[in-house]
């Protein structure tokens, strides 16, 4: 009942209210403190998400680096325009090649006889049905009379072929003179995706179902579109498919053809794409460069300013930069002297070290190192071999071993990092966190035991508040009753 009472001094003549304001301030400092070691926890685990995801994004540039597929481009040049689209990836080989398109593949197509009206019932009497084979799977759609309709017929035709074929119903007359068809069209190209075996025992609904000759031409007039491969003579040698992609014919080179023509003949070059490759190579370095200017701008120090950032002396950030340093300027003088060719260093193709730490490119050196020997050039980035050469950490099934002459830079820096920052565990049910996990989970463990010191703090004060109320609402009480004795012995 006292945490009910109204007190502010009336009798006392104490301002009570401010007095318990000021013993319950004094008493939440603790929790203030507490709140703010909770934020500082957190304000590093969102800097510590933000450096993963920098982190991360240079180690997927690294990855790219890493291999031949990443870091090569090429580009195609065509004499002829409109016969086919022609691109290459990174693990083709430069060189000249010849095209012609004999045949485009085409879709497998037919059209039931016609009818005047599409919601007319067609059927003379029950389990009447449209047959037909496709992709070595046979389908069946029986009818009753009184639900026959063209309309129908596809409904149940689509619900049966579950899109392998598709069935639509399409006027090829006039509004005047309708000619509503019923037509079914395959899923795929190709000779092998024809719609085989079609009959109807519909009375009012007919097809001719005759299969196209040997030679792939139509038999029937209702077979309005064959299906059929694409043929081209890629370098002299005849290839079909069942579509118009022919990416399989040159390593590292797709082909779609778009039009036939025998008499055409399309010369393409493939050729390296410098640009592109050094494109690659300067987004490695901003992403390199992001990673050591947030290392640097957490770890300044200032004597007027203090600390740079919440991460300041934080161990992660150190382990990353001595390990990215290591792996890309850790050369040995054996390994420095062994280099006859030039390319053994990052500084020898154009990337240079800056006093901050940050790299950059010259342009000038990059562009001669290539227009030299673009094959030792992404020597020094890519791992050629599918192997780096380090030993493996025990346990760690992110790294292997293997002793190569061969640099990969790029692999090399992948590797280096997820070997600190990625989970992972050993044959014997060991588990180790990544530098990144680590950290972040000992943070979230802190701020979890700050909420529960926080929680026992404010149940603390709440009832501290409660009998500071209780008190001096006894006081005021007290203090009241004593006024009115002395009032009351003051008029005698």
């Amino acid at each position: 009942m006292a945490s009910n009472i109204s007190i502010g001094g009336l009798a006392s003549g104490l301002d009570s209210n401010a007095i318990i304001d000021a013993l319950v301030s004094v008493e939440r400092i603790p929790i203030q403190q507490l709140e703010a070691q909770k934020k500082a926890n957190q304000d590093k685990i969102n800097l510590f998400n933000t450096f993963r995801g920098k982190v991360d994004t240079l180690r997927n540039k690294a990855n790219g680096l890493g291999s031949l597929t990443g870091l090569m481009s090429f580009k195609v040049t065509q004499s002829v325009e409109g016969m086919a689209t022609i691109s290459a990836s990174g693990s083709a080989t430069p060189g000249t090649h010849t095209l012609v398109v004999e045949q485009v593949s085409a879709t497998d197509r037919w059209a039931f006889n016609g009818v005047t009206d599409p919601t007319a019932d067609l059927a003379s009497a029950d389990a009447q049905s449209i047959s037909f084979t496709y992709d070595g799977q046979s389908y069946s759609v029986a009818v009753r009379q009184g639900a026959s309709s063209l309309n129908e017929l596809a409904s149940g035709i689509n619900a049966e072929a579950d899109g392998k074929v598709a069935a639509t119903v399409v006027n090829s007359g006039t509004t005047a003179a309708p000619n509503w068809q019923l037509v079914l069209t395959a899923e795929d190209t190709g000779d092998a995706f024809r719609i085989q075996g079609l009959t109807s025992t519909i009375a009012g609904l007919s097809i001719n179902g005759t299969a196209p000759n040997g030679s792939g031409v139509a038999q029937s007039p209702n077979n309005i579109s064959v299906g059929r491969n694409a043929v081209a003579i890629v370098d002299g040698l005849r290839v079909e498919r069942t579509d118009n992609d022919f990416d399989d014919v040159i390593a590292g080179v797709s082909i779609s053809v778009l039009d036939a023509d025998i008499n055409t003949t399309v010369q393409f070059t493939v050729e390296s794409d410098k640009t592109a490759i050094k494109g690659r190579v300067k987004e490695f370095v901003d992403a390199y460069n992001d990673v050591i200017k947030f290392v640097r701008d957490q770890n300044k120090y200032d004597e007027d300013k203090g600390v740079g950032g919440p991460l300041f002396g934080e161990n992660a950030l150190r382990s990353i930069q001595r390990s990215l340093s290591g792996v890309l300027f850790g050369q040995s003088a054996a390994q420095i002297s062994a280099d006859t060719s030039g390319y053994g260093t990052l500084r020898l193709v154009g990337v240079e070290s800056q006093s901050d730490g940050s790299l950059k490119i010259n342009d000038k050196v990059m562009d001669a190192k290539m227009d030299a020997n673009l094959a030792k050039f992404a020597d020094l980035f890519a791992d050629t071999d599918g192997f780096d050469n380090q030993s493996a950490p025990v346990g760690n099934p992110n790294y292997y071993t293997d002793f190569t002459a061969d640099t990969g830079l790029g692999d090399d820096i992948a590797r280096e990092l997820d070997k600190i920052v990625k989970s992972y565990g050993n044959s014997t049910g060991q588990f180790f966190k990544g530098i990144f996990d680590s950290r972040i989970e000992t943070l979230s463990g802190n701020n979890k035991q700050i909420d529960e010191r926080i929680s026992q703090r404010e149940d603390r004060v709440t009832r501290m508040t409660e009998q500071l109320k209780a008190r001096y609402a006894a006081l005021e009480s007290m203090m009241a009753k004593l006024q009115s004795q002395s009032t009351f012995m003051n008029s005698k």
